[in-house]
């Protein structure tokens, strides 16, 4: 596939949404590292065209794991972390294992910038920043990020299983989770959006193709000609692994399809159709399903809320000189 198809907002640079946030959110700025480390923006948008270039997938993935990093205890970096003998980090609990991707392209980056800024730039705001980038090389809005986050010294397996989402979880669950980090319904419905790029693992919905809710029976609610496609993808016996689009409509492209899916019963996670079985988040997923600028920009907007739970600054934490492990010397 051609670079411009691929990278469509690359040639005016910044496909922007206007974003109401706040100059400053106690000590994250705009600028923070505008004089510290001013290659920092070439970096990021380099390594992350070079990653997508090579494999379409990482898009979906870095998003991802922004997300899955600030869910847990905060905007803090801890996903990055490998185990050590002081605690069991994020990436084998079990929403992450075998699942989460990206870590090469964070660590790719960081070394252009260790080598460029040493001790500068934080891994929680280049991972931030590189979520930012992915959607916006793959047709999806810009949004300012401020910077200043500190990496955190810790992770905790428990901690990711106990806080992240999970597609088997009813909405009133998941909207309890998005609660417990400042982010209310709108954000649920409008951050399930990145699932307009990516992929699942067949065990992840296939309960929906062959007994849903031990009926015996696939989920009546999904599809006909979808769920014959599904199950031929994803048989019954040893298929878990197997992957398949979230969005077949545009597997690489974020724009709104999502929510079009939804209003078909196309939905492939039983947690997304089942926005549609709450009047509330029903109603958004049509506005969003007809409207692709007013999905940009809630969508931008809500980065922006999540960019910002739980963010560690000033002498908290620590700027780490690999991702993975922390600078024990400080």
């Amino acid at each position: 596939m051609a670079s411009s198809s691929l990278f469509p907002c690359l040639t005016v640079f910044f496909c922007t949404i206007s974003i109401m946030a706040p100059l400053t959110a106690g000590q994250l700025d705009y600028s923070y590292y505008d004089r510290a480390c001013p290659v920092l923006p070439r970096i990021i948008r380099w390594n992350v065209w070079s990653a997508l270039r090579n494999d379409s997938r990482i898009a979906a993935s870095l998003l991802r794991l922004h997300f899955h990093d600030c869910f847990v205890n905060g905007c803090d970096g801890s996903v990055l972390l490998d185990d050590t003998n002081d605690f069991k980090g994020e990436k084998n609990a079990a929403p992450n294992r075998n699942s989460v991707r990206g870590f090469e392209t964070i660590d790719n980056i960081k070394a252009d910038l260790e080598r460029a800024c040493p001790l500068t730039v934080s891994c929680v705001d280049i991972l931030t920043l590189a979520a930012r980038e992915v959607v916006v090389m793959s047709g999806g809005p810009f949004w300012p990020v401020l910077l200043g986050r500190r990496d955190g010294l810790t992770a905790s397996e428990k901690a990711a299983n106990d806080q992240l989402p999970s597609p088997f979880e009813p909405l009133d669950k998941i909207a309890a989770k998005f609660t417990d980090k400042g982010l209310d319904l709108r954000d649920v419905v409008v951050l399930s959006g990145a699932h307009t790029i990516g992929f699942a693992q067949c065990f992840t919905f296939k309960r929906r193709l062959f007994n849903y809710q031990d009926s015996g029976k696939p989920d009546p609610i999904l599809d006909s000609s979808m769920l014959s496609n599904l199950q031929s993808t994803c048989p019954e016996e040893g298929s878990n692994t197997k992957i398949t689009p979230l969005d077949i409509q545009s597997v690489t492209r974020f724009d709104n399809a999502y929510y079009r899916n939804l209003m078909n019963n196309t939905g492939l996670l039983e947690s997304d159709q089942a926005l549609m079985s709450n009047s509330e988040t029903a109603d958004m997923v049509k506005s969003y399903s007809l409207y692709p600028y007013l999905f940009y920009q809630d969508f931008a907007a809500s980065m922006v809320k999540l960019g910002n739970v739980g963010v560690l600054t000033g002498e908290t934490g620590q700027i780490r000189k690999v991702c993975g492990s922390v600078n024990y010397y400080y």
